[in-house]
C-alpha cells in the first residue's frame, strides 16, 4: 500500500460481513480488533448522533494499532441542529475531545451538511472563521450548489477539504487538490447499499495514484449490505 493511504469503512459491527470478512469462530466483540488486523484507518459515525466523550476516545485510542488513524464526524448538533450558529464552545470542546483522546491516531475532523443546506458565500465564510486549522478540516456538503470554483477556492486558501463523494444525487469529481484527499463512497445507485464494480474503484485509485504524497483517506460508507467490506478489500488490493 503506498505511502499516505488510508483505505477502510465508516461502521464495523455489521452481522452482514459474518463469513465474509469475519470468521465464524470469532465473536462479535472482537470484531473491530478483526478489522485493525486489515485496514489502517475508520471513520467514526457514531459522533454524528451522540457527542463524544473524553473516555470514549481515549478508549479507542487504546483499542486500534499505532499506525491507525481514526477519522471523527462532527455531532449533528453542530451541523445540521445550529448550521454553526453560536457553536463557538461546542467546536472547542469538540476539538478538544478529539484532539486529547486520540493524540496522533486522529486523522481528518469530517463535517457533513444537510442536503437543505445551500450554497451562499456568507454561510461559507461563516464556517469557515469558525473551523480550527491547526487540524484537517474536511466539509462534506450533499447539495450541489455547493460544487463550484468559489467555493473550492475558498477552502484551499484556508487549508480545508472539499470531500469526493460518490452518492446518487451530487457529482462524481475526485478531488485531489486540497490539504488532504478525502473520499466517501456512499453507494451510486442506491445509498449505503450499492456495491462499486473493480473497474469504478480502479477509476478511482489511478486518480489518486497521481499525486503519492498526498495524505488520502477513502472509506466505503455503503456499509448496509457486504458490499463496503467487499469493496474496501478490493481497493486495499488496488493499492498494494
Amino acid at each position: 500500500m503506498k505511502t499516505n493511504l488510508y483505505i477502510g469503512c465508516s461502521s464495523f459491527y455489521n452481522s452482514y460481513w459474518k463469513k465474509i470478512f469475519y470468521p465464524e469462530n470469532i465473536p462479535s466483540a472482537k470484531w473491530f480488533e478483526y478489522y485493525c488486523t486489515h485496514f489502517n484507518t475508520y471513520e467514526m459515525n457514531g459522533t454524528f448522533y451522540k457527542f463524544p466523550t473524553l473516555k470514549v476516545m481515549e478508549n479507542w485510542y487504546q483499542k486500534t494499532p499505532d499506525d491507525f488513524l481514526l477519522s471523527v464526524k462532527a455531532p449533528k448538533e453542530i451541523t445540521h441542529q445550529r448550521k454553526f450558529i453560536d457553536c463557538e464552545n461546542l467546536l472547542k470542546d469538540f476539538y478538544h475531545v478529539c484532539d486529547n483522546g486520540l493524540k496522533e491516531k486522529l486523522g481528518a475532523i469530517l463535517f457533513q451538511f444537510p442536503p437543505s443546506y445551500h450554497y451562499s458565500k456568507e454561510k461559507l465564510l461563516f464556517i469557515i472563521n469558525q473551523l480550527n486549522p491547526e487540524y484537517e478540516n474536511v466539509l462534506e456538503f450533499r447539495h450541489e450548489s455547493w460544487w463550484i470554483p468559489e467555493v473550492w477556492n475558498e477552502l484551499a486558501k484556508n487549508n480545508i477539504s472539499f470531500c469526493s463523494v460518490s452518492h446518487p444525487q451530487l457529482p462524481e469529481t475526485i478531488f485531489t487538490n486540497f490539504p488532504v484527499t478525502y473520499i466517501r463512497f456512499h453507494g451510486r445507485n442506491k445509498m449505503f447499499y450499492s456495491n462499486y464494480s473493480t473497474a469504478e474503484l480502479m477509476e478511482v485509485y489511478t486518480i489518486i495514484a497521481e499525486n503519492k504524497k498526498k495524505k488520502t483517506f477513502i472509506y466505503f460508507n455503503n456499509t448496509a449490505s457486504t458490499a463496503g467490506i467487499l469493496n474496501a478489500l478490493e481497493m486495499k488490493k488496488l493499492a498494494e
